[in-house]
């Protein structure tokens, strides 16, 4: 994986091999103002940390400042996102509903696909009305290794986190 920061905040963390990963790139180039330079810093530390935490099945919630930078509706959406519970999933539908719009389940669905921060806003955790995994820009093998790993099916011990 692949994370960024600014001085204060996480604003982006995404696998390294996921075909978007340089449109990102030019996304934050733009949403920022700056260059994308390779380094390190306090808040990428901590994001590595919690991540470590996470998929050892220690960490539930991360409590990481996020800069996620995006039109009003994509910043609803990821802010939605927060509210579906470690372990759970729900439909596009529903999180459609929870802001107040149940039209609007494509709209959800590509601000859905446009989160930079994987894992830290969880976007796995969204799946097809008739319960199937649908769509995930790190790839639906990933996708599932994630909710398994929160629903205690997969052990945090057998760590083989599958490419695409």
């Amino acid at each position: 994986m692949l994370g960024g920061a600014t001085k204060d905040a996480v604003c982006l963390l995404e696998f390294d091999d996921r075909p978007m990963l340089p449109t990102q790139m030019v996304r934050l180039k733009q949403l920022f103002g700056r260059e994308v330079k390779p380094g390190s810093n306090p808040v990428l530390e901590r994001l590595k940390e919690g991540l470590d935490a996470y998929f050892a099945g220690r960490l539930r919630a991360f409590s990481l400042p996020l800069d996620q930078r995006g039109t009003p509706f994509q910043e609803s959406v990821w802010t939605a996102l927060h509210d579906i519970p470690y372990g759970q999933t729900w439909s596009y539908a529903r999180l459609a509903e929870r802001l107040g719009n149940p039209d609007a389940v494509r709209a959800v669905a590509r601000a859905n696909g446009d989160n930079r921060m994987a894992v830290l806003i969880p976007c796995h955790r969204v799946i097809g009305a008739d319960g199937s995994l649908t769509g995930y820009g790190g790839g639906l093998r990933r996708k599932k290794f994630l909710l398994e790993l929160e629903q205690g099916i997969r052990s945090p011990d057998l760590f083989d986190f599958p490419a695409t």
